[in-house]
């Protein structure tokens, strides 16, 4: 999966640069209260990365310093870091715009008591993951109870105004339940909001369509069952090239737990770094990053594949 002289994806797509620095993505770390079958980070509870507060105070330094105003909150489950609370008043500090990847359940854990009233009254934007309207569907992914709890977390936003003020972003994520591209983004956006709507009154801003990539503990069961050859086939036929000016890491960074800089969160999770000499927050400098060239593999095909896929959902809609 490393990028290098084999890299049929450069060999298609040329090397990648970056065109800009917009947006940091952070991971705070691999622990989570879930095990997802498709986790590209292998994340669970179990999991003992985790990112201290002193990197959290150099991702802060270099926010205020270089001015860049989106943070991207991740994981593994970030609510399950101690510190989260005092990193998003922090970067909030510095007028930083923040949104929070959750997977829900997590919200509705007991300790986690007054998180959600915390992130309204930080403004802060929320994407959820759900990988589907239908109950059979998440428990297969994610186990037994988790629907619900995800229903009942989504309830809860919506009674605090998420999904329906527009300071209050509530935005949806859906992942394929297997070794297939996802449906059109508009068209299963439609369908969730009417699913969602009719019957548990859920309502919601957007619908982000994402491919699970084949990294991590998907890669590994598509490994398991003889299936890691034909979806990468699968992938790779539907190279889609009009995707390539609009992937994520040509105007982004993803930081890990350790401060390690990457390209996006799927290289982290293969800890393909930064192709210079800037690798790790401590030594963030705005201009060797700002137009650097990009690391790529052959999982870099999920981002390209159909419509597109990235953290924000389809590349190409339309």
């Amino acid at each position: 999966m490393e990028s290098g002289q084999n890299n049929t994806f450069e060999i298609l797509a040329g090397p990648l640069h970056a065109l800009s620095l917009d947006k940091i993505q952070v991971n705070l770390g691999r622990l989570c209260n879930l095990y997802c079958n498709h986790c590209h980070l292998d994340a669970s509870p179990g999991s003992p990365e985790i990112m201290p507060w002193n990197i959290m105070q150099e991702i802060s330094r270099v926010a205020r310093e270089q001015n860049i105003r989106d943070i991207d909150i991740t994981g593994g489950a970030p609510e399950l870091n101690p510190n989260l609370k005092i990193f998003i008043n922090s970067l909030s500090d510095h007028g930083c715009n923040i949104q929070l990847r959750t997977n829900l359940v997590a919200l509705m854990e007991p300790e986690q008591d007054g998180l959600a009233v915390f992130l309204r009254d930080k403004k802060i934007n929320i994407v959820a993951s759900l990988p589907c309207y239908q109950e059979e569907n998440v428990i297969a992914q994610r186990g037994s109870k988790t629907f619900q709890k995800s229903i009942n977390a989504l309830i809860m936003l919506n009674n605090l105004g998420y999904g329906k003020n527009d300071n209050l972003k509530l935005e949806l994520v859906f992942n394929p339940g297997g070794p297939f591209l996802p449906p059109r983004q508009e068209e299963l956006e439609t369908l969730y909001r009417k699913e969602l709507k009719l019957h548990y009154g859920i309502s919601f801003k957007n619908l982000l369509v994402i491919t699970n990539m084949p990294v991590g503990r998907f890669r590994n069961a598509l490994k398991q069952n003889n299936q890691l050859t034909e979806y990468m086939n699968l992938l790779k036929s539907a190279f889609n090239n009009d995707t390539l000016s609009n992937v994520m890491c040509k105007t982004q960074v993803s930081i890990g737990w350790d401060g390690s800089l990457y390209d996006c969160d799927f290289n982290l999770a293969l800890d393909m770094k930064l192709k210079t000499d800037v690798n790790n927050i401590s030594k963030f400098k705005y201009e060797m990053i700002r137009y650097r060239t990009i690391s790529t593999g052959e999982h870099c095909f999920g981002c390209t594949a159909g419509a597109g896929s990235s953290c924000g959902g389809a590349l190409n809609v339309g």
